[in-house]
């Protein structure tokens, strides 16, 4: 095997041929955006062999790069020093719209340059990662994504107050042959681009509302369709609006449509052998003893979880009964009301879909808290009840506490900040770090006047 360096002198020395002057590179936040930078090849060089640095402000701030005034961490009393990260040169792929630049993802790392970064996104579901191989499991994922399209640019989504948006397509129309047909030149060029960026998209269909796609990615094992996830909310952004149009991946952007889901499908296989952990033939709807302990566990930490599962203000207005969106901890046999689908099948087919997450949501914190959450059930051999049948949202009154949701962002982040299971998994660093930023989020909005209450309040009251 080659080393580090000769890895290298190799990308280099390829690069170099083909006249490649720089690279990208990107590392996600708390939120799930990315920030990143281009670098030339001898800096490549040099942060590729060391590492480098990225201002730790990046983990100290909002969507709005507004500073945190609640954290620890990082802030003014730290005086902003530089959060060190490296590159994962595993991770390379080419952007074909910008003349095949390589690009990396980069993985913030503690002091030592290798140790995963408390605060770090990717560092958390790596943790949950090396948990369930040391239970003996690998883990497959794979995600679907809801948004909506407009013909629009940012510029103009802004001077029109996000208001009156032109949607790419009209109407209610869901799995539309004769929408997808019309834009069918977007339709392949977004697949060949995500193709190209080594993000396949399984199936792309139009869903229901105006402008509504749905992407399924392609399973992976774990790590990589996470990263695959992260890449495609960013750079899908970006093809649309080199295409003059604006995609949104927020949970809910009206009220007049179903809001927008990042459904997970997810498995786990045994490390010796190989097989599905999930499977048992001669089992009810093949679940196995492994399976049903998993799907527990993610229905009993769904409460405390939902914080990172649903971390925004917005994705809490898609969280509302007959609105296409799980609002208990649910699970049931190929039902899409609940918050868990149990999809029986094969050796290669069975799995759990996990229906509560929301497009807006950090791929990598929505695949650490439900892996993480189905590895307790395992460890913990949680007893799994009986699946809802019909309509979850008829049950859900008579449900006890334990699976009850909160309604808001402000009620989540504080079950997450006083969950034990949470510490456990994730380290006190990450939970009261994350608490914190919702709670900051909550106070961001609250110290806002919106168009409701402009509209309910500015004359009558």
């Amino acid at each position: 095997m080659a080393s580090p360096s000769s890895s290298i002198a190799q990308l280099l020395s390829l690069y170099q041929k083909e006249n490649i002057k720089r690279i990208k590179l990107g590392v996600t936040d708390i939120d799930g955006v990315i920030r990143g930078k281009y670098i030339n090849l001898d800096k490549f060089s040099s942060v590729a062999k060391s590492g480098a640095g990225f201002c730790d402000c990046v983990l100290g701030w909002d969507v709005n790069d507004q500073l945190y005034d609640n954290v620890s961490f990082t802030g003014w009393h730290t005086a902003f020093p530089d959060a060190q990260y490296r590159l994962d040169l595993t991770t390379e792929r080419r952007l074909s719209f910008e003349n095949n630049t390589p690009y990396f993802i980069a993985e913030f790392v503690q002091s030592d340059g290798l140790s995963g970064h408390p605060l770090c996104p990717r560092s958390l579901l790596k943790k949950v990662l090396t948990k369930a191989e040391s239970m003996g499991y690998g883990v497959n994922l794979a995600f679907e994504y809801e948004f909506f399209v407009f013909r629009e640019t940012a510029a103009s989504i802004r001077e029109k107050n996000y208001s009156n948006l032109t949607p790419l397509t009209p109407g209610n129309f869901g799995y539309s042959v004769l929408r997808a047909s019309t834009e069918s030149d977007l339709f392949h060029q977004l697949m060949d681009f995500c193709i190209a960026m080594d993000c396949p998209i399984e199936g792309l269909h139009c869903e229901t509302g105006p402008g509504v796609w749905e992407a399924a990615l392609q399973v992976d094992e774990a790590l990589r369709a996470t990263d695959k996830a992260s890449l495609f909310k960013t750079f899908s952004k970006s093809f649309f609006q080199k295409n003059d149009c604006v995609a949104t991946f927020m949970a809910k952007w009206s009220m007049d449509y179903p809001g927008q889901s990042g459904h997970l499908h997810q498995s786990l296989v045994n490390i010796e052998g190989g097989e599905s952990a999930f499977f048992e033939g001669t089992e009810a709807h093949g679940m196995s003893q492994v399976m049903r302990h998993y799907v527990a566990g993610v229905q009993k930490y769904m409460r405390p979880f939902l914080a990172m599962y649903a971390p925004t203000i917005n994705s809490y207005t898609r969280l509302v009964k007959g609105a296409w969106a799980p609002t208990a901890a649910t699970w049931g046999v190929e039902n899409r009301t609940s918050a868990l689908r149990v999809i029986s099948g094969s050796e290669a087919s069975q799995r759990m879909e996990f229906r509560i997450g929301s497009a807006d949501a950090n791929p990598y914190l929505v695949a650490a808290a439900s892996v993480g959450a189905g590895l307790l059930g395992i460890e913990e051999g949680l007893a799994l009840g009986e699946p809802v049948q019909g309509n979850a949202y008829d049950i859900q009154d008579e449900l006890s506490e334990a699976f009850q949701l909160p309604a808001n962002l402000r009620d989540a982040g504080r079950l997450f900040s006083q969950s034990s299971a949470a510490k456990s998994l994730f380290g006190e660093a990450f939970v009261n770090h994350y608490s914190a930023t919702r709670e900051w989020e909550c106070r961001e909005y609250e110290r806002h006047v919106n168009d409701w209450q402009l509209e309910r309040y500015f004359e009558i009251i």
